[in-house]
């Protein structure tokens, strides 16, 4: 889809299409002081606002969240900077496209000293060929291009392109901007919903602004189904936007959540951070977030897994039992039977004795195998199940520990130039037993010699 400022089509036709136009669009900010939200980089003295009033603007890239102001702020630009606009929406756009207005851009730049702002509409969805044909002219400065995205830009578009850039986070619209957003519309005759005779209550409009998360475009459309579903009633009484209304208006609650982008790490992070942390009320709340973002049940198993291997380890070792059959239930029951099971092993976590004790043992040991020099297999600890070791002597004086009281027998499991401590148990939930235990084994072998622990016994073998 390409579209410069609407001039593809007559006057009529543009007002055939805007009479279908939600309020979302209809409300859309036409400069920069009508502009909602974003202040952390649009304020005064921020960095986007002194690029613009400077005259000294580069290509942007904006991310975050749907509803927050990426197009809208993109429409404004253009109009700050008497820019022609073209938009562009990624999936359906070709290189063709793309070329057609860099052309267009050089000619214009070339006989009236126009600048050209080329919005694209999800980005991410542009493939490596699509975003290279942008990369000269964008470094040339002949294309103002604007990305959108709802992803994260470092990882969904080019670096060349990331690098040519600057970029933009978005963040959910706070419900006082929001709030002023709703009275807005309902004050504006022209655009906004002004002509109609109603009455919105303030608990009505607050619920809104929560309920939204964020996300202005549907607070917006959500006040005007809830007012012109009932203006189409023939009706002389002045309409009510309550809250019972609102309710029914939104439906069901906006959640941003993307699976593919940050939101999915950011909020296994959050669930595994509070497992760590020893808090079960931010538990549950982050893996609610997840579950009712759609998740899959898989992914939060293995991350509940992975934190009671990690940061419980064998200080409750009762916890990664819990987490692997809430990870093999989950997935034979489903939702929403399965959020009983991963909620149960996530709070069992959250509560668990912590030691990373065993996670610290294996990430030192392969460091070292990856780093240090790499030791053989000792002959005598060498398997020695066929006829053949055994007439070379492997396996030879490997003493069975069994065989011994205790069923502990001092011999070497390691070459000297290996040794090294890895697993040092915590005093901490079961670990304590196990620490216990290590500090026994040691004290025989510093105060006895070998010889002591020789006791009567069946050959080794």
């Amino acid at each position: 889809m390409v579209e410069k400022n609407n001039t593809l089509f007559s006057d009529a036709e543009n007002a055939n299409i805007a009479s279908v136009e939600p309020l979302s669009v209809r409300m859309r900010p036409v400069c920069l002081d009508d502009f909602v939200g974003q202040k952390h980089f649009l304020g005064k003295d921020k960095l986007l606002r002194r690029m613009l009033e400077a005259g000294k603007l580069s290509s942007l890239i904006f991310h975050g969240p749907p509803g927050t102001g990426k197009t809208s702020l993109a429409r404004v630009i253009a109009n700050y900077t008497k820019a022609n606009y073209y938009y562009l929406s990624a999936p359906a756009a070709t290189v063709k496209d793309i070329r057609e207005i860099i052309v267009k851009a050089k000619n214009d730049l070339c006989a009236k000293g126009t600048r050209t702002v080329l919005f694209i509409d999800e980005i991410h969805r542009f493939n490596r060929a699509q975003q290279d044909v942008l990369l000269d002219d964008v470094e040339s400065g002949l294309l103002i291009m604007i990305g959108a995205t709802t992803e994260n830009p470092f990882f969904s578009v080019n670096s060349p392109l990331i690098s040519r850039s600057s970029v933009f986070g978005f963040e959910p619209i706070i419900a006082e901007d929001i709030y002023i957003l709703l009275k807005k519309a309902i004050a504006d005759k022209n655009k906004g919903l002004g002509k109609y005779d109603f009455k919105a209550d303030e608990d009505a409009l607050r619920f809104l602004c929560v309920r939204c998360s964020g996300d202005a475009r549907k607070a917006l459309n959500a006040l005007e189904v809830g007012v012109l579903s009932q203006a189409s009633r023939s009706s002389d009484s002045t309409i009510k936007f309550n809250l019972a209304i609102a309710k029914e208006s939104i439906q069901q609650r906006t959640i941003n959540y993307n699976n593919k982008a940050d939101s999915h790490y950011d909020l296994a992070s959050a669930l595994q951070k509070s497992m760590r942390g020893s808090d079960p009320d931010a538990t549950v709340y982050w893996l609610a977030r997840l579950i009712v973002g759609g998740e899959d049940p898989r992914f939060i198993a293995r991350r509940i897994c992975v934190c009671a291997a990690e940061d419980v380890g064998n200080a409750d070792p009762m916890a990664t039992v819990l987490a692997a059959s809430a990870m093999q239930i989950s997935e034979f029951v489903g939702f929403p039977e399965a959020q009983l099971l991963l909620a149960q092993a996530a709070i069992y976590i959250a509560c668990a004795p912590k030691s990373n004790a065993s996670s610290m043992a294996i990430w030192n040991a392969v460091s070292d195998i990856k780093n240090d020099v790499v030791v053989d297999v000792p002959k005598d600890l060498k398997d020695s199940h066929y006829t053949a070791a055994k007439k070379a002597g492997i396996g030879a004086g490997y003493k069975y520990p069994h065989n011994y009281e205790g069923g502990f027998v001092v011999q070497d499991y390691l070459p000297k130039e290996a040794k090294k401590e890895y697993y040092s148990p915590k005093n901490a939930g079961y670990e304590k037993n196990i620490n216990r235990y290590l500090q026994k084994l040691k004290s025989l072998i510093q105060n006895s010699s070998k010889t002591d622990f020789e006791g009567k016994g069946k050959s080794d073998g």
